[in-house]
């Protein structure tokens, strides 16, 4: 959508979404963000109470198209359920080597609001974050994992910690090595799911995969 069919209210949201990503919302004015919308203060004010409210809402923004990213990488990749796991790790790796990537949104707003617990910023990063893990589970449900909720829990802080240490490092190396270690947990917990079933005389592993 170009700026010029833009309501003033998203047209705020998507300068929110420039500036806090670039600078971090503790190094972004409002008087920058209505600068950069073409606006006055008093025209942000009667679209946001405040800057804290801003703040959530350009975390909520954030939220579907990033777990659509995910849940497209996973989708498009072919092969069983630990090249899809793989690929949403190749996926992460390509983004990060954009010269303005700053790191997780979430993570770098969450780290900022620290000292405000109770902010509803930390609430949506938090939802999130959720948001991922439990489509994780219902991705590893569908492939009748033995452990899908704690496979996913462990996928997702895998994940998580590769965007920390890419902020740090610049290595994308911790990001490859993260999805190798999130392939081999999916692969455990599948591989326990092929054992059990086949105590009870039922399909493997291999016909499991064929027919999801």
């Amino acid at each position: 959508m170009s700026k010029e069919n833009m309501s003033t209210k998203e047209r705020i949201i998507n300068a929110a979404n420039k500036l806090f990503y670039l600078t971090g919302v503790k190094g972004t004015s409002v008087d920058a963000i209505a600068e950069k919308a073409g606006i006055t203060k008093r025209t942000f004010y009667y679209h946001f109470q405040s800057k804290d409210d801003l703040i959530t809402e350009y975390l909520n923004s954030r939220d579907q198209p990033n777990l659509q990213a995910f849940q497209k990488s996973f989708t498009e990749q072919q092969g069983e359920i630990t090249d899809k796991i793989l690929a949403v790790f190749y996926g992460i790796s390509k983004t990060v080597n954009h010269p303005k990537w700053r790191g997780c949104g979430f993570q770098r707003t969450a780290g900022e609001l620290a000292n405000k617990p109770g902010h509803p910023a930390i609430k949506a990063a938090s939802s999130h974050k959720k948001n991922i893990e439990n489509w994780l589970m219902k991705e590893f449900t569908l492939y009748k994992l033995a452990n899908a909720e704690i496979t996913a829990r462990q996928v997702a802080l895998l994940l998580e910690g590769a965007l920390s240490m890419m902020l740090i490092h610049h290595d994308t190396r911790y990001i490859e090595e993260a999805g190798n270690a999130a392939a081999l947990l999916v692969s455990y917990d599948f591989s326990n799911t092929s054992q059990q079933i086949g105590q009870k005389g039922t399909p493997k592993a291999g016909a499991l995969l064929a027919e999801c």
